[in-house]
């Protein structure tokens, strides 16, 4: 399996660390940029920009900011066909809160600018530290909530996490980034706002 990680940024690069056994693919709008970083991994590990590593991959995963997606999307011809899993938190500029929510939430805003692709919220609950440890917090595989529409796009990414050694959650259709997002948020706000740190995650104990 092929992924791609859309952003060369610390994300993207929590990203390869967890998924370090497939084959990966960073895509930039600078090409330079996106081999530099992949220079730090494997042979498996390559770069491109963003229409070829979207052409090559199986599943693409959007780790830039929200406010950068509708670019992003254009920029790799509307990825149709192609499962997308979107990082995204729409963030106010203070990070005091979410810009969008209740109504609509980042990932159904890009399914709208990306009709024919399949979109699943997942992995925007984690902090990029968390991810560049593996994928775990005080040594315990982190939860990663997912959510969609399409049950076998679902099914894939869930089949990825559990993979990877982190534990899955799907939490419903696409509307539950609503709540996804919302849960973000807060880690947010405990780890920057209140000073808690990177290096903690949400989970639910039970599932």
């Amino acid at each position: 399996m092929t992924l791609a990680i859309i952003g060369t940024g610390n994300m993207a690069k929590g990203l390869a660390t967890v998924f370090s056994g497939n084959a990966i693919v960073f895509g930039s709008r600078h090409p330079s940029e996106a081999a530099s970083v992949a220079s730090g991994f494997g042979v498996s590990v390559s770069a491109a920009s963003i229409p070829d590593a979207v052409a090559k991959a199986d599943i693409v995963f959007l780790a830039v900011p929200y406010d950068a997606a509708a670019a992003v999307v254009k920029a790799a011809g509307g990825l149709a066909g192609k499962i997308v899993v979107d990082l995204t938190n729409p963030m106010k500029a203070d990070f005091s809160g979410l810009a969008i929510g209740f109504s609509t939430s980042a990932a159904e805003e890009i399914a709208r600018l990306a009709p024919q692709a399949k979109v699943v919220k997942g992995f925007n609950t984690l902090f990029a530290s968390v991810l560049q440890n593996g994928g775990k917090v005080a040594g315990t595989p982190a939860a990663v909530l997912l959510a969609g529409d399409d049950a076998g796009a679902v099914a894939q990414v869930e089949a990825l996490v559990k993979a990877a050694g982190l534990k899955a959650i799907v939490a419903g259709p696409l509307a539950a980034s609503r709540n996804i997002e919302a849960v973000a948020a807060l880690n947010i706000g405990l780890g920057y706002g209140q000073g808690k740190g990177t290096d903690i995650a949400p989970t639910w104990v039970g599932i």
